[in-house]
């Protein structure tokens, strides 16, 4: 037995190299995982887009940092996503106006229908007010990281929608949990009806809905237009989003990595904000090759007054005062900018 002991002890040792070596020579684990959920189809182009801003994340901090990007509305719709980050089962997400105005009403003032005429009046509206819903979110637990860019929301229809009593006449989808933009269209002589986002197409299917507000792209990313044939050639409203974390899982990262996160981030809201227009335009492109009409707006003047009222009953009761002053400031200013002939 004696003898035998040496090479017990030689194998012993052997294995314990092999496994420091082993351990030495693999990845290390991510210090933090981020776990992020998200309405985004997967294998969109903003899915697409979060995944590399996930690698970049990984990179830049050297494996400290990951992104686990849970799309297609797999965590629930935009309300359950908050609540799971509220109790850290997700720890962020990337949500559109709707999701972010249950977070604080400030940012309704991002969705008014006819409130922009151009995305460069929406970028700059949300330039002067970062530091307001930054703050906002931060007094909330959260925190911002960059905004995102998905289109200019039309009317998508079973049938055509020329009018305002056109309109009037067809269901209307409208995000559930927006109680009081419900109510505002029940007083207007509307026909709401309020639903999750991930209950759209079955709303469609069944003839529940009838009226989809949403961009091209998204209509035609999770084939929404084929029970929706008809698109309104006004253009509504920039629809934008914003990705954020929670405080908790924030502060758990060191400031370099921080940093190196914004500027990845920072990027992809880049991309989107140049890339996403003329993917609209090429959507709307192929859906109208595959049977889409696009229905001219009888009454521009009509349309804009609609939204005018709606515009003021957001300012007294939906949107802080101070917001919407502080957004329609901004907007005039680009106006007044281009029409003097400069820019941005």
């Amino acid at each position: 037995m004696s003898g035998r002991r040496p090479l017990v002890g030689a194998a012993l040792a052997a294995g314990l190299a092999l496994l420091a070596l082993s351990a030495a020579a693999a990845p290390a684990a991510a210090e933090t995982v981020i776990k992020l959920a998200t309405l985004v189809p997967d294998g969109s182009v903003w899915d697409k887009a979060l995944r590399r801003m996930g690698a970049e994340w990984s990179r830049a901090t050297s494996g400290r940092v990951a992104l686990r990007v849970y799309p297609g509305g797999v965590a629930g719709d935009e309300p359950d996503v908050i609540r799971k980050m509220r109790i850290g089962q997700i720890h962020a997400g990337t949500i559109t106006i709707s999701g972010l105005s249950e977070i604080d009403p400030a940012f309704r003032v991002l969705g008014i229908p006819l409130f922009y005429d151009s995305y460069e009046e929406l970028f700059e509206v949300l330039e002067r007010l970062e530091p307001t819903f930054a703050e906002k979110l931060r007094g909330k637990g959260f925190e911002l990281v960059h905004w995102g860019h998905a289109g200019w929301v039309r009317l998508f229809s079973a049938k055509p929608i020329g009018t305002i009593d056109e309109l009037k006449a067809l269901k209307i989808f409208v995000w559930a949990g927006e109680d009081e933009t419900v109510q505002w269209w029940v007083r207007n002589g509307y026909k709401p009806v309020a639903l999750a986002a991930t209950d759209i197409m079955t709303g469609l299917q069944t003839g529940m809905i009838e009226v989809l507000p949403t961009t091209p792209l998204a209509a035609l990313s999770l084939q929404w237009f084929r029970q929706t044939p008809y698109m309104s050639e006004l253009g509504l409203a920039p629809l934008v989003g914003a990705t954020i974390v929670t405080r908790r899982a924030w502060e758990k990262i060191s400031e370099e990595d921080r940093a190196a996160i914004r500027a990845a981030a920072r990027k992809l809201e880049a991309d989107l904000e140049r890339e996403i227009p003329s993917q609209d335009e090429t959507a709307i492109r192929e859906m109208r090759s595959r049977g889409l009409e696009v229905v001219p707006t009888a009454d521009a003047a009509a349309w804009r007054s609609e939204a005018a009222v709606f515009a003021r009953t957001m300012r007294e009761t939906m949107v802080p005062p101070e917001v919407y002053d502080e957004a329609l400031a901004a907007r005039d200013a680009s106006r007044r900018r281009n029409a003097a002939g400069g820019g941005r």
